[in-house]
């Protein structure tokens, strides 16, 4: 993960020990693809505290030899269809991200997926360049949700 992370040369490289704990203690609300024996691409998501019927995903990434073949989409799917089988107090029915303006791609993705499950897409402004010490872009909040089935 952290490689695919590296070499995506857009993603926010978190450490390797960082990539280890998240398989480890978020596994349920992560997802990985795999290619044979190479892992072609990886969601990491979590519950968020407060609102625990929403899916924050921190990142989304696919090996550069695996793009263009709907791996993320694919990826993001199934982690909103692995609630559907949970228990109520477990179902998650919204997500959360974000996302610069830049990123035309992780756009296309996320207004995509909202599409397919017919549900709406709120964009709000959530870090501004002068809430990051490091010249970090405005990243804007995609809600999405709830949804619908399939």
């Amino acid at each position: 993960m952290w490689r695919i992370a590296k070499d995506s040369g857009a993603l926010d490289l978190n450490s390797s020990y960082a990539y280890l704990l998240w398989c480890r203690d978020f596994a349920a609300t992560s997802i990985v693809a795999d290619a044979g024996d190479q892992l072609a691409g990886f969601v990491t998501g979590y519950r968020r505290p407060d609102q625990p019927d929403t899916l924050v995903v921190w990142q989304v990434a696919v090996a550069e030899s695996q793009r263009g073949q709907g791996i993320a989409g694919q990826m993001l799917a199934e982690l909103a269809d692995r609630t559907v089988v949970q228990p109520p107090e477990q179902r998650v029915d919204r997500m959360e991200t974000t996302i610069t303006p830049d990123n035309e791609a992780s756009i296309a993705l996320f207004t995509s997926f909202a599409h397919e499950r017919r549900c709406r897409v709120e964009q709000i402004p959530l870090f501004h360049p002068a809430d990051f010490p490091d010249g970090h872009d405005t990243e804007v909040l995609f809600r999405i949700g709830p949804w619908c089935s399939r």
